[in-house]
């Protein structure tokens, strides 16, 4: 996936979960930032960060704030890309059919695909944190995540094949734990899914300011 007209700007400071300060042509405009994650290895006072125009008059937020530049280079923080680049290599994996937005059980995993017989179900997850080359996720505590574990779990027991991808919008990192420091009983259900059979898959991507594609796709054992 490419982002058109582009603009850049330098991080100010963030003002709650949604919205954030950023210095663009020498002014200060307000901006949505499109992650309710903390985004604290990237979202730093001077930081640089890539902006699309919002494309309405109406909204009170002239750019959406979808990537910033950390330590190790440009990391995608627009919690939509990683739904996107995954459909985008889904629709490369010769599927005979796939849906995104699937109701399950009391939830919405984000793909249903179907090959020959086989029945598959994938909850898409996006890491943006990392130590070293290692991804971690959450970088905030997620109930939601938890449950779509769960879901995928009995999804298992009823015959899909179930899948946790994480897409990994940075570059130098190959593989995603659970972040039992910042949410241990997400790290608990992630460990209780892989034993209930749910498969975990790595979505390595090249990432740059506009640019956000899947590069390389590997099951963890």
């Amino acid at each position: 996936m490419r982002y058109d007209n582009i603009k850049y700007g330098s991080f100010v400071k963030r003002l709650n979960r949604f919205t954030a300060i950023v210095s663009v042509d020498g002014r200060e405009e307000l901006v949505h930032v499109k992650n309710t994650g903390r985004c604290l290895q990237v979202l730093f006072e001077g930081a640089e960060v890539a902006l699309v125009p919002a494309g309405s008059a109406a909204r009170k937020t002239a750019y959406d704030l979808v990537s910033a530049r950390g330590e190790h280079g440009w990391v995608n923080i627009d919690s939509t890309a990683p739904n996107v680049v995954a459909g985008e290599w889904l629709a490369e994996q010769g599927f005979d059919i796939v849906k995104p937005e699937y109701s399950y059980g009391s939830s919405r995993i984000d793909f249903y695909m179907e090959r020959g017989s086989e029945r598959f179900l994938m909850e898409v997850k996006g890491c943006t944190f990392r130590i070293g080359d290692v991804g971690y996720f959450p970088d905030a505590p997620t109930e939601r995540g938890i449950k779509h574990l769960s879901e995928l779990s009995r999804a298992v027991s009823e015959g899909y094949t179930a899948i946790a991808a994480y897409v990994i919008p940075m570059n130098g990192v190959a593989e995603v734990r659970p972040n039992a420091d910042i949410h241990p009983e997400y790290a608990a259900a992630f460990e209780a899914a892989k034993k209930a059979g749910v498969k975990v898959l790595f979505l390595r991507c090249m990432c740059d300011s506009d640019i956000l594609n899947v590069t390389s796709a590997v099951y963890s054992e």
